[in-house]
């Protein structure tokens, strides 16, 4: 029976374990006086590593850092409680933030570092900020699919002209934060009849994104919902070989919506100022040029432009939306997504 606690997805239950739940990671480095910040990182090291890297060069301070899926460390973080060892946790999405906020785990942000960026870009309560942005697109084959023939709105993916061609993330915790807040702009009743249409209309269910835009690539499958970011980084690797392509559904569509990553410190560290250090480490403008230039996120921080590869930034963003009980909305997210069987296709 689903409780108040995040219900990860049965694709990530065998997860709980806590000494199986990350693969833990330390950079090597160290302060004077020998510093520490325990990280619990929902990004992986590909991207985030040298973020920390700079960090610890610049500042002397070690960073033990703990990766793994957002939804598992945030439930990881709310089973130690305050025994945890986390004084810093990112998210690939604001779901995972929202529900330790929710349960009253982190802690206020210093207002200088809330300022680097819009209110709309972090909690209504100053108790996570928003670092990048990663859009929702529909990627697609480009030697199979004109251009001409790509689809104004998601709702057009349950059509016959999409049968057993999309592929869609249903595990994945931006897909349920997207997910999150279809359902409350269309209401329950559209949402789940969407998911199960897709189901009906033969969409197939693959674990990450970047699985989606390899498998597009390689026209194993036709089209994908995935962030906009993946695509960007296959073709900066792989040239001309990489035949997929972003399509951005129409202005407004909700198929397009915007998701944050996030950042927030824990309410029981003892390193609060550090860790805010951390966090305006993360927005400050040389690291937002790399989190847009290399990876193709979109800068969250005031005043830094977006890389001029990727298209102007969705108006809508999945952020600091007004949810009433996060725990509870995104356990109903989950309920639906796995009723629907999608995660079975």
């Amino acid at each position: 029976m689903l409780n108040r606690h995040l219900r990860i997805t049965t694709l990530l239950a065998t997860t709980l374990l806590l000494t199986a739940l990350v693969a833990g990671a330390t950079s090597c480095g160290g302060g004077d006086d020998n510093q520490t910040l325990t990280v619990y990182s929902g990004r992986s090291e590909k991207l985030v590593g040298p973020i920390f890297a700079e960090f610890e060069a610049v500042t002397g301070v070690t960073l033990d850092v703990r990766y793994g899926s957002s939804n598992d460390l945030a439930l990881a973080i709310s089973t130690e409680g305050d025994k945890t060892p986390a004084d810093v946790f990112l998210s690939r999405s604001p779901g995972p933030a929202g529900y330790l906020d929710d349960l009253a785990m982190l802690a206020p942000i210093d207002t200088n570092t809330l300022d680097r960026v819009v209110p709309t870009d972090r909690s209504p309560d100053g108790t996570w900020v928003g670092f990048a942005g990663r859009a929702r697109v529909l990627v697609y084959n480009i030697d199979e699919v004109p251009e001409a023939d790509l689809p104004g709105s998601v709702f057009d993916l349950t059509g016959p002209d999409y049968q057993n061609l999309v592929a869609v993330p249903g595990s994945n915790s931006s897909f349920q934060d997207w997910f999150t807040v279809f359902r409350l702009r269309n209401g329950d009743d559209v949402a789940i009849r969407w998911l199960d249409d897709m189901v009906a209309n033969g969409a197939r269910f693959y674990p990450k994104n970047r699985a989606i835009v390899e498998a597009v690539g390689r026209d194993e499958i036709r089209f994908g919902l995935v962030n906009h970011y993946y695509n960007h980084q296959e073709v900066a690797a792989n040239g001309d070989a990489q035949r997929s392509a972003n399509h951005g559904f129409n202005q407004g569509d909700d198929g397009g919506l915007m998701i944050i990553a996030t950042a927030a410190v824990l309410n029981q560290s003892d390193e609060k100022e550090l860790a805010n250090r951390l966090l305006t480490h993360l927005l400050s403008d040389s690291q937002q040029r790399y989190l847009t230039d290399t990876v193709y996120e979109y800068p969250l921080a005031i005043g830094v432009e977006a890389a001029e590869t990727l298209p102007p930034a969705p108006a809508d963003t999945v952020g600091a939306v007004q949810i009433a009980d996060v725990a509870a909305e995104f356990t109903r997210t989950i309920e639906i997504i796995e009723a629907s069987g999608i995660l079975d296709q």
